[in-house]
This record gives structure tokens, sequence and C-alpha cells, in this order.
């Protein structure tokens, strides 16, 4: 039996593929599109909410990335034990409610709590999302249609700082809030109509403090869960540090904004790019040797640009071409690492993917707003952090893979 028939006998998506992909590519687009369109507006809040420091509107970043991390722990153990469909119905609805008191705060306060709600809210859809995903698929069958998931989910980096931008040209920042909530209204829709429940109800967990402390206990203490997890934790740290930034490097190279959505789509698009590849690649390849071949790439990358940016030679071109290619290694890397840690949560998928996920986010917003909060005018901080951190994420899993690294498994 070869590999493609081998995944269309495991295939258990209780819709048609096609639609079970782009579902959930959608509801993970979610949180990039909360993210990513507020690059464009981060000068004019500034400006309508009386915040003079660039390096203090990353705060409208962090303070989503926050929340989304921290919420995790809850909406996984809920997952397990009421299933997944009134989890995220309840999660996209509570989204829709919080961007709406974001595009009417009066104050930046407001705006960072409104903010912090949002990433509580919608971190449901990377929790439960994941277990969905789980509950369908495993191994390279996972790795597969996560890919093909994030190849459609990095539309919405493509797409959302030209919404963002487009808005503004004819509209106030807060306009980008009430559209959000419309799109996140339509999705909600969408999967409340067409996505049954996939966790049986013979597979759902007691909700207790014993079978939490249970379920933790064996994610983190499964080798390959968190060492992929802090692995993934470092790069999206790193990942995190580019978008908190991203906004004033353009500016500081260019003299304006005029760059940034252009540049933005070129980096988002290789990401995508890259997810397709591994979709199309992951099954005759595996997932060990794709994604530690593209975090050794990204190592390198990182170390040249740092190079580049440190002896001063850094314009928009290099900014982009080597940050395009660094994303690609890190599209590359992050769906394997993303199945991989999952290898083994199948019975606990929904509490696993809560707690690596409550790792990855917070651990990495924490990291990513260090990062940007070191902007000097420059991108020497942003590369140190992209190779440290990628050093970091290859030692660990070189421990974890007890140095058999690059194996086809």
């Amino acid at each position: 039996m070869n590999a493609p028939q081998a995944i269309d006998q495991e295939q258990r998506a209780p819709i048609g593929f096609v639609e079970f992909v782009a579902l959930v590519a959608s509801l993970m687009a979610l949180t990039a599109l909360g993210i990513d369109s507020m690059l464009p507006a981060l000068p004019a809040i500034g400006t309508a909410l009386g915040v003079a420091s660039e390096n203090e509107r990353q705060f409208v970043i962090s303070s989503f990335l926050l929340g989304f991390g921290l919420a995790q722990l809850v909406h996984g153990p809920l997952a397990d034990r009421y299933g997944r469909r009134p989890v995220l119905l309840i999660a996209l609805a509570g989204y829709v409610v919080a961007n709406l008191v974001a595009a009417f705060s009066s104050s930046f306060m407001l705006l960072l709590v409104a903010r912090f709600a949002s990433g509580l809210a919608i971190s449901a859809s990377r929790v439960v999302t994941v277990a969905l995903v789980r509950d369908c698929f495993s191994g390279r069958a996972m790795a597969r249609v996560m890919s093909l998931a994030f190849m459609v989910f990095m539309a919405a980096p493509v797409l959302a700082p030209s919404f963002g931008q487009l808005i503004l040209l004819f509209g106030s920042w807060r306009l980008i809030f009430v559209l959000i909530a419309a799109v996140s209204g339509g999705v909600l829709a969408w999967f409340a109509i067409r996505m049954p429940e996939t966790l049986a109800p013979e597979r759902r967990h007691p909700l207790s403090i014993e079978r939490l402390v249970a379920d933790w206990r064996v994610t983190l203490t499964d080798r390959a869960s968190i060492g992929y997890t802090l692995a993934a934790t470092a790069l999206l740290g790193a990942l995190y540090g580019f978008i908190n930034s991203v906004q004033q490097i353009v500016a500081a190279l260019t003299g304006s904004d005029d760059l940034l959505v252009p540049v933005f789509i070129g980096v988002a698009s290789m990401m995508a790019l890259a997810n397709l590849i591994n979709s199309r690649i992951v099954i005759r390849l595996g997932t060990r040797r794709i994604s530690h071949s593209a975090l050794a790439a990204f190592i390198v990358l990182a170390g040249v640009h740092l190079v580049v940016a440190a002896t001063g030679h850094e314009t928009i071109w290099t900014f982009a071409i080597l940050q395009s290619l660094a994303m690609a290694c890190f599209g590359l890397a992050s769906a394997n690492f993303s199945a991989m840690a999952m290898e083994n949560m199948g019975a606990i998928a929904g509490t696993a993917s809560s707690v690596q996920g409550f790792i990855t986010v917070t651990v990495g917003a924490v990291v990513g707003a260090l990062i940007g909060q070191r902007f000097d005018g420059t991108t020497v901080p942003l590369y140190l952090g992209f190779f440290i951190a990628s050093l970091i994420a290859f030692v660990i899993i070189a421990i974890v893979e007890r140095g058999r690294m690059f194996r086809p498994s």
C-alpha cells in the first residue's frame, strides 16, 4: 500500500476533506487576523489614544498574545470534558463581543483589556482545532493536514495587513475591530452548521483536579511532547519578536510605512509555500528529517542576517529576502513540531494541546515582547534573538532525539 492510499484509509474527517481543512484553517486564521491586521494601525491607535512611545504601542499585540496563551490551560480540559463544539462556539461568540468592545474603547488601557479578552476567547480556536484534527488524524497524516491548514491559514497574514491598511484609507482603525467581529461571526456560523462533534462521549474525561494533574503530568513528561513543545516555543518567540517590531523596522529602513504590507505579504507567502511543500513531501520524507533540516537552515540564515545587520549593510531588500527565507524554514518546522508533540497524546488531545499551547504561546509572547522592546532603530536585536532562539531549539531537539537527528521517521 502506498502512502497516499494509506492516508485516505486513515481519514476520519466528519465532513469532506477539503471543507474540513478549509474550516480548520479559517478557525486558525482568526488569530492571525486579530494580530496582523493591527500592524498598519498601530501609529493611528497611538495617536488617537495618546500613546507617544512606539515601543509601548507594541502592547496592542503583546496583550492579545498573553491572553491567547494563558486561556489555553482552560479550553483544553473543557474540550476534553464537554466536547469540541460547545467550547469553540462559546469562545467564538466571546471573540466577537471582545472585538466590538475594542472598537469602541475610549482609552488605551480599555483597549488593552479588550485585546487581552480577545486573546482569552480566541485561544480556544488553537486548542480545540489541534485536538479536533488529532481526533481525526495521527502521525504523518496529521502533519499533512496541519500543513495544508497552515497553507490556507497563511492567507490571513498575507491579507490581514492589507485588510488593515485598506480600512485605514476609508475609515478609522476602530472599523478594523468591527470587521474582525463580522468575519468571526461568519466563521462561527460555518462551524455551527457544518462541523459535528468529533469527540465521542465514551472518550470524554471527567473534569477534576486529579484528572487534570494526571493529564498534565503525561503531557509534560512525555519526551516528544515536552521537547518539541519547548523547541516550538523558542521559534515562536522569534516570530513574535518579528511581528512586534516589523512596523518600526520597515519605517526605520525606508522612512515610511508604505512598504509594510508588501514586505509582510512576501514573508507570509514564503511561509505558505513552505507549508504547501511540506504537505507534499512529509509522507515520503518524514517529519523529523524535514523539520530538523529546516531548523538547521533557520540557524544559518539567522546568523547571516545578524552579520548583515551588525555590519551596517541592512537594507529593506536584505531584510525582506532573508526574513522570507527564514520564515519558509519556520513554516517547514512548525507544523511538523506540532504533529510530533501530539504524537503520543491521542487519548488526552484537548488537555495536551492546551498545555502545549499555553507554553508555546505564553512563553513565546514574553520572549517576543522582550525582543520587540529591545528595538533600537536597527534589526540587530531581532536577529540576535532569532539566532539564540534557533540554537536553543536545536539543542533541545538534539537532547530529545538523543543525538539521532535528521532521521526519516
